[in-house]
């Protein structure tokens, strides 16, 4: 798989990575040995960055993916973990003493001295635009204790904010089909400054594989369950925000454009390259929750080129019946 330097940093990263909250909680439960068996099923091909944060399982995911790390020493794997979402939300919890708490959890729980990427987990727009915000994250890659530092955003403002501070290594932003604000001006923006885009949720939690219908059931304790309406966080962290009958149906439009268009690729697939395949995007993170999502998903970082038709058809389907919901809230 094709592997692109991570900006600002030493590391360079897979076209397409892992994202690991499905391994902690909030979509199910997944044994150790099952997350263990995704996360061989990546690094096996050819999967080098894997994302996760402190609150996923209140540190499990970290855990798991740092008891990994560890036995795949010299595989140049990179972890980018999160921070800010253990406590209240508030610009007042966003001090360096804060910092260093969970930052020394952090780093327990992934069994490292210095932590590859750090990023902020959404945090308010308040925090974004402080610079005592950046003085401490320049403190505490001085000290050793992260290597380089970032921002997982909510709205493309934020990430704008955020891409002009000098230091900042890269942006996570929702980016897949049905979430395409960030190309008017996130990615064209990033690029210029050299800072890199990590894309998330590229599959819309799952609608994009064309898999789901209104009669497909969630565990209770799965955020596509409990989160549709916003009640737990951003509903946009849901579906990319989709109302669920909406994305079935355009999921479904979706897939057969893809079956129309390519030949052995699934509509996965087809979202993940449409997403890692755009200018700026360093890598994109789906999750997985066994090993053959794991090596399906991995399998969209080779890709070819997705012809111009397939993409004006996307980006028609979008203005159709998705641009109306979302475009304008984030």
């Amino acid at each position: 798989m094709e592997s692109r330097p991570f900006p600002r940093t030493p590391f360079s990263a897979s076209v397409v990575g892992l994202g690991t909250w499905q391994l902690g909680a909030d979509w199910g439960d997944v044994s150790e040995s099952d997350a263990r068996g995704v996360l061989e099923a990546s690094a096996e091909a050819g999967v080098t960055f894997f994302d996760t944060a402190d609150v996923y399982g209140d540190g499990r995911s970290e855990q798991i993916v740092g008891r990994f790390v560890a036995d795949h020493a010299d595989a140049g794997l990179t972890v980018a973990t999160k921070m800010g979402r253990r406590d209240e939300q508030v610009p007042e919890n966003y001090v360096e003493p804060r910092f260093r708490e969970w930052l020394d959890r952090s780093r327990r729980n992934l069994g490292v001295d210095t932590l590859d990427l750090v990023q902020l987990h959404c945090p308010p727009s308040a925090v974004i635009d402080d610079d005592a915000t950046y003085d401490v994250l320049d403190r505490l890659v001085a000290d050793g204790v992260i290597t380089a530092y970032g921002v997982s955003v909510e709205t493309a403002d934020q990430a704008l904010s955020a891409i002009a501070r000098p230091n900042v290594a890269s942006i996570q932003i929702i980016l897949n089909a049905f979430r395409m604000k960030p190309l008017d001006e996130v990615l064209p923006a990033a690029e210029a400054a050299g800072v890199g885009i990590i894309a998330r949720v590229p599959l819309a939690s799952g609608l994009l594989s064309g898999k789901y219908g209104m009669d497909t059931e969630f565990a209770e304790d799965d955020h596509r369950n409990y989160n549709r309406d916003g009640s737990a966080f951003d509903v946009g962290e849901t579906f990319s925000g989709v109302d669920y009958a909406t994305g079935v149906g355009a999921a479904q439009e979706f897939a057969r454009l893809v079956d129309s268009e390519l030949a052995d690729v699934t509509p996965a697939q087809a979202a993940l390259a449409w997403a890692c395949q755009q200018p700026g995007v360093t890598t994109v993170i789906p999750g997985a929750r066994n090993v053959d999502q794991a090596r399906s998903n991995a399998a969209a970082g080779s890709v070819p080129e997705l012809p111009q038709s397939l993409l004006d058809g996307v980006a028609d389907l979008y203005d159709r019946r998705i641009r109306e919901q979302v475009h304008g809230r984030w």
